[in-house]
């Protein structure tokens, strides 16, 4: 899986990562209050395409009506709908969205059974994204009453809300797995294709997730080391037919070829303010 990640997850990466074996994308956290009150919201936030399938649109929300009436709202052009409850950062804490609600499971209860009830269609799946508590049974009551609530499947970060680069505890995943019926999906340091077979070995994980790994190489689950050629060029043919900001194009390049180019090179590419500099350098290296 793609995972959900704001400014980068957007129709045309998940388009690139789909012709290289990722078999569910998600959006970028999209916050349901703005996405639902304006119209303008809704068109920056949220594009897809017919083959952009299977997809699942993460909403930051705190009120059950508010996730609930976002998800009627993209039900026709998505395939599932997911809760953000591990988004670490201060102003999402602060609003009261993300790693917040880990310590309001009735009000997570509450939102999985507002969007079961507006839509009824089985095949739509409800699902959490969610980061670990500091004590584990804490997140694995947690996930049991999401399933109670009738969460299709959850994504464990495996990671607590305070923790950035701290190793991935993959006991505390493989914990949760054994205690609930519904699939879980396993989240952090994937970055090669060995990575996500250790992962599922240890955890027993239904899916593995990535985010990181997947910006430095979005053919990572074919089982490249670094990024081909092919994938470069893919993605500025897909960045330019779907109309991608120069900054988005840019920047995505930057991940892309992070471990490719020797450091004075990456210092000069990253430099650039313009796509035909860009697109002259990557000639340059392809011939």
């Amino acid at each position: 899986m793609c995972a959900p990640m704001v400014r980068y997850s957007k129709l045309p990466f998940r388009m690139l990562v789909r012709k290289y074996g990722c078999d569910v994308a998600f959006t970028p956290m999209i916050v349901s209050h703005s996405f639902i009150e304006s119209e303008k919201a809704r068109h920056n936030e949220f594009t897809t395409a017919a083959e952009d399938r299977p997809l699942i649109v993460q909403f930051a929300a705190k009120h059950g009506t508010e996730l609930a009436d976002a998800a009627e709202i993209i039900f026709r052009y998505s395939d599932g709908v997911d809760l953000n409850c591990g988004c670490p950062q201060r102003w999402a804490i602060q609003d009261g969205y993300g790693a917040c609600l880990l310590n309001k499971p009735e009000i997570v209860h509450a939102m999985i059974q507002q969007v079961r009830n507006k839509i009824t269609d089985t095949r739509f799946s409800v699902s959490l994204k969610i980061r670990l508590h500091d004590d584990l049974k804490q997140s694995v009551e947690f996930c049991r009453r999401a399933q109670q609530a009738g969460a299709s499947w959850i994504t464990v970060h495996g990671r607590t809300k305070s923790q950035r680069y701290e190793s991935v505890n993959l006991d505390a995943i493989k914990l949760i797995k054994e205690n609930l019926d519904i699939p879980v999906v396993g989240n952090g340091d994937i970055f090669q294709l060995e990575d996500a077979l250790k992962f599922q070995s240890h955890t027993g994980v239904d899916g593995v997730m990535s985010a990181r790994g997947l910006l430095e190489n979005p053919s990572l689950f074919t089982g490249t080391e670094t990024t081909p050629s092919a994938c470069i060029e893919e993605w500025i043919s897909l960045s330019l037919s779907y109309g991608c900001t120069f900054t988005n194009i840019h920047h995505h390049l930057m991940y892309m070829l992070e471990k490719t180019l020797p450091r004075a090179e990456r210092k000069l590419f990253n430099s650039y303010t313009s796509l035909a500099s860009v697109l002259d350098h990557l000639n340059g290296m392809f011939h």
